[in-house]
């Protein structure tokens, strides 16, 4: 077998281990992904292609055509979404949000520069305003010109969408909004995004923008019956020091191997049946969503034995000296087999 690799990210097969051998006439090429989630677990797929990469001053980018989960986004060597299931991700971390809210018109989001997150939002009849915010305005050009599904929501003329980084943004902004959600790349030690999982920002950055009654809601990394300690615990923990009510809920998402998390905090309780949920649902989103209704949203919350009690065991609270960080980075292989 001759491995072409690259340790450092995507490649286009430069990089040879191995010797080449007559006998591998005949073999046909394939390209695998393969990303490293712990020490000695890795998770592949197989490729049809690389469609593009690119550089940013802050992350690598790439855009992958893969077998089994179509075309897929992949920022500093981590899967961020894929085609096939990112309804999933990105259903629950906007809807349970904005459906909890009474009537939310304004919301900002915080990264998101693919454009699903405010896809989602602008679904919703009652939002007037959407501000998504990103740092990497390569980022936000590259998913404009290569993911289709989102173009409609970026030519859309609620959403008014600003490079800078969020927490100056909040900083100096005065405008208040109804919902604000975290659709931040994951924290990696050295990336762009961990200190906007800390305790001073969300306390004297997130909730002075919220209005009344207002939401926040965040992605929060690996929720799985191992993963969750990386990141989940913590952020919950650090989010219960700050809101009043907290609720933590996760989803199982086939491309990230792993279930997911998600974190939601107010000072106003959340108080909706699944009924109620539902006839919000049917009467606020135009289309039908395709993953989060009443009773998912209440699975979603209700985790199991182990992962609830180390969420409320959990001690830690993130800062920036005290940041934890998801584990694994990416790289693209092609062999040569059978």
């Amino acid at each position: 077998m001759v491995d072409i690799s690259c340790s450092n990210g995507i490649s286009n097969g430069n990089g040879v281990n191995g010797k080449s051998h007559s006998s591998l006439n005949g073999y046909r090429k394939s390209c695998w992904y393969e990303e490293e989630i712990e020490e000695n677990l890795r998770w592949c797929f197989a490729l049809n292609s690389i469609l593009h990469t690119g550089a940013s001053q802050y992350q690598d980018i790439a855009l992958l055509d893969t077998k089994p989960f179509g075309k897929a986004l992949v920022i500093d060597g981590k899967l961020q979404s894929a085609e096939v299931d990112e309804f999933i991700y990105h259903e629950s971390l906007v809807h349970p949000a904005l459906l909890h809210h009474s009537s939310p018109k304004t919301v900002f989001i915080m990264g998101g520069g693919e454009g699903s997150t405010a896809r989602e939002i602008l679904r919703h009849k009652t939002v007037e305003k959407v501000v998504m915010c990103d740092i990497d305005e390569e980022v936000v050009d590259f998913c404009k010109a290569y993911l289709v599904v989102n173009r409609e929501a970026f030519c859309d003329p609620r959403l008014d969408v600003i490079i800078n980084d969020a927490r100056t943004e909040l900083e100096i902004g005065k405008e208040c909004y109804d919902v604000i959600i975290g659709d931040l790349a994951d924290p990696i030690e050295g990336g762009p995004c961990y200190k906007l999982y800390t305790k001073s920002f969300y306390e004297y950055n997130v909730k002075p923008r919220l209005n009344q009654g207002g939401i926040f809601v965040t992605q929060a990394g690996p929720a799985g019956i191992f993963s969750h300690t990386e990141v989940f615990s913590c952020i919950f923990n650090t989010l219960r020091q700050v809101f009043k009510y907290v609720v933590p809920y996760s989803a199982h998402i086939p491309s990230y191997a792993d279930t997911w998390g998600w974190v939601m905090a107010s000072d106003t309780p959340f108080t909706l049946s699944d009924d109620e949920l539902d006839i919000r649902i049917k009467q606020r989103i135009k289309g039908e969503n395709r993953y989060l209704d009443g009773k998912t949203f209440s699975s979603a919350s209700i985790l199991s034995k182990a992962v609830r009690k180390s969420l409320y065991d959990e001690t830690h609270v993130y800062t920036e000296g005290t940041a934890r960080f998801i584990y694994g980075h990416g790289s693209v292989h092609k062999h040569n087999q059978a």
